[in-house]
């Protein structure tokens, strides 16, 4: 149940008379953490070398929609950051999805283990530290882990995202949402990664060259690429991550029945070697929830929180279009209720339009052994609101647990920065038992709706069907269901009427390409008969 700390406040807190007698800097850094509504407990301000337990720091609960970063070098405490965060958020009710690289945030569901060292920073900050363990779900990217498989079709990951993975530059990812466009047209359900493959290997084969000339920008070079790309990616084992049953984000904003928000596990410890795919897969789950969620405005509290975990894989060798989509993502999903949090070094990772909206800042500390680190610390220090402390000193010398933090107010103007002691976490820190995770996820209700892999007649099954027709219309036709060139015809309008191609016309943005055959800022779209959020 949510913590006495945690709660909303009855009237607006006041600094207590013992922070009275703080030193003035101090004291004003104090007063602007002093909020009236309900808040998260972030920690104790740390001044001129002291930790003091009366000026604690926080951020509203209204403010985590509005984005945030927590950076800092490895080692400095940053998965025990979102381990704190995830929990009071929580306890307030709102759904957390964390994104778990290391494989040591599945312990969130146990209570945490008291220790001299919890025990000493609970004293510190003055935190009435109690073990407690939260609602929790675990997912496994394409089934690879330990968790409930996370699956995308094809066609709902959708072209930009994909030409990321397949590291395609803009001509290549311009072709490839011809492509798709193409498999549109033509009825071709483009389900796993054989359905695409079949489609290009039609395009380039004897049979399909009159079809290839239809699709206007695709040559049979740039399609060789492609399928040659899409060659090298199933044989790195990435066919078990695209299929059916597609998972349904919605899953993502439960809660459970005491009202507290379940936290949603993302194992990806072992897909770690395929950092491209899990990082555009994270960007697709959002995408998607932008997708379906309604318009909300300003909110009392988050409908959900996002944690991006190594967050610069999305950036790397990034399209000028994925980053636009991405950028308008990040800008556009506050106003349903969905904070994004990015996880990362430094903030010189974050593109700077995307930096420009995280209002909520945590950043522990960074080395500066090289150059090339003393660059990225004054960099860093930059991106910082003025304030007394000397930053670049005071982020170099910030031990574990510890941290620079800026937020949000409640009028949404950035506090005053604040070095903090960082509480602990409530929950376990450290991964759960392979057999109590085992369990979890088999009692889980969503495992039998998820666990077995489909797959159903698509585009790669009515190719495969239509070999040794004599032309491209017939091979097409020759699948069951198929009519001929007369239904073909008739049909056509309703089915580009009910095709994800004409539902995104007046969604898309971004080239001429992608407003011809995006249905959501990502070019993600989802079939008919899906449930509204």
């Amino acid at each position: 149940m949510p913590d006495r700390e945690t709660m909303p406040s009855a009237s607006a807190p006041e600094v207590s008379a013992r922070a009275a007698a703080l030193p003035q800097e101090a004291l004003r850094i104090a007063s602007g953490y002093a909020f009236s509504g309900p808040a998260l407990h972030l920690g104790a301000l740390l001044w001129d070398g002291q930790c003091l337990p009366d000026a604690q720091v926080r951020v509203p609960l209204a403010m985590l929609n509005r984005h945030g970063l927590v950076a800092g070098a490895t080692g400095t405490g940053k998965t025990k950051t979102l381990q704190l965060i995830a929990e009071q958020l929580s306890a307030q009710g709102v759904p957390v999805f964390l994104a778990d690289i290391k494989g040591d945030l599945s312990g969130i569901a146990a209570p945490g283990h008291p220790d001299a060292r919890v025990e000493g920073r609970a004293a510190d900050v003055h935190q009435r530290w109690t073990a407690t363990g939260f609602p929790a779900e675990y997912y496994a990217l394409g089934g690879i882990g330990r968790g409930i498989p996370v699956r995308a079709t094809v066609t709902g990951f959708g072209p930009l995202l994909l030409s990321k993975v397949l590291r395609l530059n803009r001509t290549q990812e311009q072709s490839l949402a011809l492509v798709f466009h193409y498999a549109d047209s033509k009825g071709l359900e483009l389900i796993d990664l054989k359905d695409l493959r079949a489609v290009v290997t039609f395009l380039t084969s004897d049979e399909g060259k009159s079809e290839l000339k239809t699709v206007g920008g695709l040559s049979a070079a740039t399609a060789g690429v492609i399928l040659r790309s899409l060659t090298a990616f199933e044989a790195q084992g990435a066919s078990g991550f695209f299929g059916e049953p597609e998972f349904d984000t919605g899953e993502l904003l439960r809660t459970a029945e005491d009202g507290r928000g379940v936290v949603s596990v993302l194992e990806l410890s072992a897909v770690q070697e395929r950092p491209q795919l899990f990082s555009t897969f994270l960007m697709w789950l959002l995408a998607d929830l932008f997708h379906d969620l309604p318009e909300l405005g300003d909110v009392d509290k988050p409908r959900l929180v996002f944690f991006l975990d190594e967050a610069h894989l999305l950036f790397d060798d990034a399209s000028e279009a994925f980053l636009e989509s991405l950028t308008q993502t990040v800008r556009l999903i506050r106003s349903k209720g969905v904070g994004v949090f990015f996880v990362t070094q430094t903030p010189k990772d974050v593109p700077a339009d995307v930096l420009a909206q995280l209002g909520n800042r945590v950043q522990h500390a960074l080395r500066a052994f090289t150059p090339d680190d003393q660059t990225a610390l004054n960099a860093t220090v930059k991106t910082f609101p003025k304030s007394p402390y000397d930053l670049e000193e005071v982020l170099t010398n910030l031990g574990t647990g510890e941290a620079v933090v800026t937020v949000l107010s409640e009028k949404g103007a950035p506090t005053p920065v604040a070095a903090t002691r960082l509480r602990a976490p409530e929950s376990l820190m450290g991964p759960l038992g392979q057999d109590t995770l085992e369990r979890a996820v088999a009692g889980s209700p969503l495992y039998e709706r998820y666990a077995r892999a489909v797959d159903r007649e698509s585009a790669y099954e009515r190719l495969e069907r239509g070999r040794g027709a004599k032309g491209p219309d017939e091979m097409l036709d020759a699948a069951p269901g198929r009519g001929g060139r007369a239904e073909e015809q008739q049909s056509m309008a309703e089915r580009v009427a009910e095709s994800g191609v004409f539902r995104s016309l007046a969604r898309s943005v971004g080239t001429q390409i992608g407003r011809e055959i995006t249905r959501s800022l990502f070019g993600t779209a989802r079939r008919s008969g899906r449930r509204r959020r």
